[in-house]
């Protein structure tokens, strides 16, 4: 047998997928409004497998508890931006040469912000709301980096990531499986 389980956490977010490219037969217009800055209500679901049970249960869902924290202090209310998107140089003038970033464990990088102490509080403001990952913030490849960050955690417990389902808006989803 393999039990399932999930759980659903909702984050704010912005980003622009740059790369965006549309078939007007298709699309039935060729507006790219994916390329603006935008943002979203997003919504993941974790679900989680395993084929044999501790205690009853696949794992306890506050071992999740860990997950919320990481979206909170991450990306809630932050500007996801591809290192490679051409508006990098205009939205990070300060960091416009790639240098005095901060590489983290879980695969993006923030500015530096003792490099920019100086500047006035909107400036370290604005620098501080951005995450720099190295993909085009797709829901696809948001809802990809978020399950190897899940995964890896999960594996401490001996508990498998069956798959993720990324919500960018409620009628549009991504799903990526193990």
């Amino acid at each position: 047998m393999i039990w399932k389980i999930s759980k659903e956490f909702d984050f704010c977010y912005g980003h622009r997928v740059w790369s965006q490219q549309l078939d007007a037969e298709f699309s039935l217009s060729g507006c790219l409004a994916c390329r603006h800055l935008h943002g979203h209500q997003g919504k993941i679901i974790i679900f989680l497998q395993s084929d044999k049970l501790e205690n009853g249960m696949v794992t306890d869902f506050n071992h999740l508890n860990w997950f919320k924290l990481f979206l909170d202090a991450t990306l809630d209310h932050k500007f996801i931006i591809d290192i490679h998107d051409p508006l990098f140089d205009t939205l990070l003038p300060h960091f416009k040469d790639k240098q005095n970033l901060i590489t983290h464990e879980s695969g993006y990088q923030t500015p530096d912000l003792s490099f920019i102490k100086d500047e006035p509080s909107h400036i370290f403001e604005m620098y501080e709301g951005y995450i720099i990952v190295d993909f085009v913030p797709t829901s696809e490849n948001i809802s990809t980096w978020l399950m190897e960050i899940i995964q890896k955690k999960m594996r401490k417990l001996n508990v498998e990531v069956s798959h993720v389902e990324f919500l960018e808006t409620p009628k549009s989803r991504s799903i990526v499986y193990k």
